[in-house]
């Protein structure tokens, strides 16, 4: 994690090696984000929004196997993001003071979502519809396409920006109020208790109550302004603030293996269970009566709520102990891939619409094509990627003068 990582997900990680397996474990999160992107956009179902122009659709057998697939993931992987930047995420506010952390993570994270949600997104989605023979203006797309200021996957970087400014202001406010109370009453504080069992359970029953209260007026897919995801909210809150108690215990560095072991178990379980429960409580794999399960003040909403959250919490600090012990290694080439991560995470949007959009020409089903489009998303993201990283890096070295990064995207 050194310059190659100038460009990350809103944290620039410490030197050490020790963290390197958090890096990799982001990188390969992106590609599969991408990769899931591409099928979902050939889904009858839906999820990303070159489905609103596709000319062709997967046959329901693949797309049974599509959401047994991706589905599960889907429940986790931008939670399982907010768990790692949680864990970086105290580590860089303490080598930066409250300004600079805060001014970088407006430029790694709030100038990204803003060039995508009044450039880059619209323009993409101008282009899959005028692939698709939809004569609209650009200023159309901008103007009248729901939900406003959308900006494709970006919405969580603005998410994460404010979570961020949050804490350290929060932090901040806090470290005042105890040097001026200790100075006072001379009294020392505690170091952080362990997390048990018992703590873990209470992050997944907060997330899900959390969950279920919010979706009873913001369902899931609901659209608000900026496209924000709200319905999302509280797991990403609760994973943002469970990574950073993670890493106040050591666990951005090592993973206790009973409890990668224990919550690896839980995740196994809950993922047997959950297909049980769906079906036991009406829904079908047309997904009819999933409405229930979206939000509002339904029964079905909260089992849904706490299936995510305990899929979410236990899969999450699994995955994180799993590349603690098989993605800590270094590399060139892994490095370089590491770099463009979050570099590719941002381009991802117009990559897929654009490669979509030239994919029509083939005329083949969607169970070859959306692969092919996966594929080439992957690669094509991650090379312009790692040309946007090395030209900021390039003018990061010129600014700071000493061969370091002085800052990172949009420095």
């Amino acid at each position: 994690m050194r310059d190659a990582d100038a460009v990350s997900f809103g944290t620039q990680p410490d030197d050490s090696d020790r963290l390197q397996h958090l890096d990799r474990l982001r990188t390969a999160l992106v590609a599969w984000v991408i990769a899931c992107h591409a099928l979902l956009g050939y889904s009858a179902v839906g999820g990303w929004p070159y489905d609103e122009v596709n000319e062709v659709t997967f046959a329901p057998g693949t797309e049974l196997l599509l959401m047994i697939i991706v589905g599960p993931s889907g429940l986790v992987i931008i939670g399982l993001f907010f768990f790692i930047a949680g864990l970086l995420t105290e580590r860089s506010y303490r080598r930066h003071g409250w300004l600079r952390y805060i001014g970088g993570r407006v430029q790694r994270l709030g100038l990204p979502w803003l060039v995508s949600a009044l450039a880059l997104w619209p323009v993409a989605v101008w282009i899959a519809y005028r692939g698709a023979g939809r004569h609209v203006s650009l200023w159309w797309i901008f103007r009248h396409r729901d939900p406003f200021l959308d900006s494709g996957a970006l919405w969580f970087a603005l998410v994460l920006m404010i979570f961020s400014a949050v804490f350290a202001t929060g932090t901040s406010l806090e470290r005042i109020a105890a040097r001026f109370g200790s100075s006072r009453s001379g009294a020392r504080r505690r170091g952080p208790g362990p997390l048990t069992v018992t703590r873990l359970g209470g992050v997944v029953g907060a997330i899900s109550l959390a969950s279920f209260v919010v979706r009873i007026g913001v369902p899931v897919h609901s659209g608000q302004v900026g496209d924000l995801h709200i319905w999302w909210w509280p797991q990403c809150l609760g994973m943002f603030l469970l990574g950073i108690a993670a890493a106040r215990r050591g666990w951005d560095t090592h993973l206790p293996p009973r409890v990668r072991r224990g919550c690896g178990v839980a995740a196994l379980v809950t993922l047997a269970v959950a297909p049980v429960l769906a079906v036991a409580s009406g829904l079908r794999d047309d997904l009819h009566g999933v409405g229930p399960f979206l939000g509002g003040w339904h029964w079905q909403s909260l089992v849904a709520g706490t299936i995510e959250a305990t899929l979410l919490v236990t899969s999450s600090i699994w995955l994180v102990g799993a590349a603690e012990r098989h993605l800590a290694g270094t590399g060139r080439r892994v490095s370089v891939w590491t770099g463009a991560a979050f570099a590719a995470f941002v381009i991802q949007g117009p990559v897929l619409m654009v490669l979509s959009t030239v994919a029509r020409l083939l005329q083949v089903p969607a169970e070859v094509k959306a692969p092919l489009v996966a594929v080439a998303a992957i690669v094509l993201s991650f090379w312009l990627g790692g040309l946007i990283a090395a030209f900021f890096r390039s003018r990061a070295k010129v600014g700071s003068g000493d061969g370091r990064p002085a800052t990172a995207l949009g420095s």
